[in-house]
C-alpha cells in the first residue's frame, strides 16, 4: 500500500476528531503544508541516495518512488520529474523571498533588501551541508541538471529585478548621471540584481567546493558590501542603511557626516590606493578611528 495513503487512513480527520465540526483552516492548512514539505524532502532524500548509487540516467521514477516507499502517482503529485526532485526547496525559498521584499520598509536601501533576499537563497544551501554538497557534485555531472540550475536562478534574478524597477519609481534622488525614467532604470536594475546572484553563486560554489566547511553567510556579507560600493556608492535621498539613515542634503547628524567623510575619502586623490577596514559593530569607535589612523600613517611612510 502506498505509505502516503495508509497515513491518512490511520489519522481521523480533524472534522470528525471534533464530533463534526469543520477543521480550523490556519491549523489544517499549516499542518497539511508541513506534511507536504515532509514528503518532498523524502523523495528527494531517495532520489540522491539512487542517484549517488547506481547514476542519474539510471535511475526511474519508479525506483525512487519505491525508495521512498509511496506509489508512482504519489511522486508525481510532488514532482513533474525526477530531475525537478533535485531542487525540493526552490518554490517554497521563492515564496519566502517574495514575502520578504514585499515586507521591506520603504525607507531600507533596495540593494540591502535584495541582499537580504538571496541571503533565504543561501540559508536554505546552508542548512544541509552534506545534502547540497552531494547535489553539487551531481549537478556538475549532468547537462540537464545544470540547465535546470540555471532557470533556478533566472526566477530569483526576475524577482529582484522586478523589485529593483518597483523601488526606482519611488526614489527621490537618483545616482549622478543617472537618467531617470529611461534606459537607466531597467539597466541598473538588471544589472543589480545579476550581481547580487552573480555573488551569491560564486561564494556558495566556492563554499560547496570546501565540503561545505566555512562561515558562508560571513563571505556572502563581504561580497555584497562589494557590490554595494560599486554599484549604489550614492543612496537615494531619505534611504537608510538597516538602521543608519543616509540623507544627502540633511545639516548636521551622525549620518550625514559618515556620508561626507565616506565621499571625501573615495574622491581624495586619483593616485592614493584605497584602505579597506574591518571592524566589529561592539567596537569602541576611538579604536576604530586610531587602528585607521595608524594604517593610513604606515601607508604615507612607507
Amino acid at each position: 500500500m502506498d505509505r502516503e495513503q495508509s497515513s491518512v487512513q490511520q489519522q481521523p480527520s480533524r472534522e470528525q476528531a471534533d464530533g463534526g465540526r469543520p477543521a480550523e483552516g490556519g491549523t489544517g492548512a499549516r499542518r497539511a503544508a508541513a506534511q507536504r514539505r515532509q514528503m518532498r524532502q523524502e523523495l528527494a532524500s531517495a532520489a540522491m541516495e539512487l542517484f549517488a548509487n547506481q547514476g542519474y540516467e539510471e535511475t526511474t521514477v519508479d525506483q525512487i518512488a519505491a525508495e521512498a516507499g509511496v506509489a508512482r502517482r504519489t511522486f508525481f503529485r510532488y514532482f513533474r520529474s525526477k530531475e525537478e526532485a533535485i531542487f525540493p526547496d526552490h518554490d517554497d525559498t521563492l515564496v519566502r523571498v517574495a514575502d520578504l521584499l514585499a515586507s521591506a520598509e520603504s525607507e531600507e536601501h533596495p540593494l540591502d533588501v535584495v541582499c537580504r533576499g538571496i541571503k533565504e537563497v543561501l540559508r536554505m544551501y546552508a542548512s544541509t551541508p552534506s545534502v547540497s554538497v552531494a547535489r553539487y557534485q551531481l549537478i556538475r555531472q549532468v547537462p540537464a541538471l545544470r540547465e535546470r540550475e540555471i532557470a533556478v536562478v533566472a526566477r530569483y534574478e526576475r524577482l529582484f529585478t522586478r523589485y529593483l524597477l518597483g523601488r526606482f519609481d519611488t526614489a527621490e534622488q537618483s545616482p549622478p548621471g543617472w537618467q531617470r525614467g529611461g534606459d537607466d532604470d531597467s539597466m541598473l536594475a538588471e544589472v543589480s540584481a545579476a550581481a547580487v546572484v552573480a555573488a551569491h553563486n560564486h561564494v556558495l560554489r566556492r563554499w560547496l567546493r570546501a565540503g561545505g566547511h566555512g562561515d558562508v553567510s560571513a563571505q556572502l556579507d563581504h561580497s555584497f558590501e562589494v557590490i554595494r560600493n560599486t554599484f549604489w556608492a550614492t543612496s537615494p535621498s531619505g534611504v537608510r542603511r538597516r538602521g543608519t539613515l543616509v540623507a544627502p542634503g540633511a545639516t548636521g547628524g551622525t549620518g550625514s557626516d559618515l556620508e561626507a567623510a565616506a565621499v571625501s575619502a573615495l574622491s581624495a586623490s586619483p593616485g592614493g590606493e584605497v584602505l579597506i577596514t574591518v571592524a566589529r559593530t561592539d567596537a569602541p569607535l576611538e579604536l576604530v578611528v586610531d587602528s585607521i589612523r595608524a594604517a593610513l600613517g604606515g601607508a604615507a611612510n612607507a
